[in-house]
């Protein structure tokens, strides 16, 4: 199942999103110990890194056991781009990936994100400033359209190939539907018949036999697992169980997601401190116990939390 993006061995194609607020180095490790063959890092401002923000600088720490890992810039300045790309091409990605389909309106707002689609020359412009000031490969990620505005991704994808993108991950919805309804994967397919690079599909995978629809019906090389993630990192070892055996994986037992829990704060906490650790498990919790018994009163409980201790107590009562 390994591909490649560039000079870049993948062992499998499943990809985690990048997730702004999630996809942290704490979550990210244990989605690569379940299996994750790319993993991707939360987007990041180059204009912020160029500005040397203290945040800015601690979302770029990567820990060894995450290789092969993409970390992601946005902005939309082909010279400053390039400018901060090849500052940090000594960090330890293997890969840069430019995001080009952010729906978040401050960033949109700032002409960033998917904002780019609007403006093919100027992605082409992005993509050849960087991929020409650094050696490792340069991917992007895009969306299949942006409100009113007339995108044509099949034809953005053919471009981005030509300036010097190694892959393409294409996100199956408009900017306007941000995660609401159906991804298009026919668009991915009409995407990976155009380009002579990988392409990711992102779009509603949330089982393996949906991650195995995909590929079927697109082609494509690598899926990216965005939502269907979050509190469920052992969606990676059911994909690769799944695609070399047939058998579905049961889902995690109560014991196994309390220890998932603890582990996942425990890493916050050595990161970022007890005080802002726990308080971004808050959100983590709420996802990790979903559709569980009790699930609801745990949610509500878990925004009160201050301290592991009052985390493991909680926990309990899965």
């Amino acid at each position: 199942m390994s591909w490649k993006i560039g000079n870049v061995r993948i062992e499998n194609p499943f990809v985690l999103a990048p997730m702004a607020g999630v996809t942290d180095m704490p979550f990210r490790t244990l989605c690569k110990e379940q299996g994750a063959g790319l993993i991707c890092m939360e987007m990041i401002s180059a204009k912020a890194i160029s500005f040397h923000n203290k945040n800015t600088i601690a979302l770029m720490k990567i820990d060894p056991c995450e290789h092969p890992v993409s970390m992601q810039l946005f902005g939309s300045e082909p010279e400053l781009m390039a400018e901060v790309a090849k500052s940090i091409e000594d960090k330890d990605f293997d890969i840069l990936d430019i995001n080009m389909g952010c729906p978040v309106p401050k960033v949109v707002n700032n002409g960033e994100g998917s904002a780019l689609l609007k403006n093919p020359e100027l992605i082409v412009q992005i993509i050849k400033s960087v991929s020409s000031a650094i050696q490792k490969p340069v991917t992007v990620k895009v969306r299949i359209g942006f409100e009113n505005a007339p995108v044509d991704i099949v034809e953005i994808a053919r471009r981005a190939e030509d300036a010097g993108a190694a892959a393409i991950a294409v996100h199956g919805r408009t900017r306007q539907q941000y995660y609401s309804g159906t991804a298009d994967w026919d668009i991915i397919r009409q995407v990976k018949e155009a380009v002579s690079i990988p392409v990711i599909g992102n779009g509603d995978v949330d089982s393996p036999l949906k991650a195995e629809a995909l590929l079927k019906q697109t082609g494509c090389d690598g899926v990216m697992i965005g939502r269907a993630v979050r509190g469920n990192p052992w969606i990676f070892r059911e994909m690769n169980h799944y695609f070399q055996t047939g058998e579905l994986l049961s889902r995690p037992s109560s014991e196994e997601i309390r220890e998932m829990i603890l582990r996942h704060a425990r890493a916050q906490i050595a990161l970022k401190g007890e005080f802002t650790g726990i308080r971004e498990m808050r959100k983590h919790v709420a996802w990790y116990t979903a559709g569980m018994r009790h699930s609801a009163g745990l949610r509500r409980a878990s925004n009160t939390i201050e301290s592991y201790e009052a985390l493991q107590e909680l926990l309990m009562k899965l």
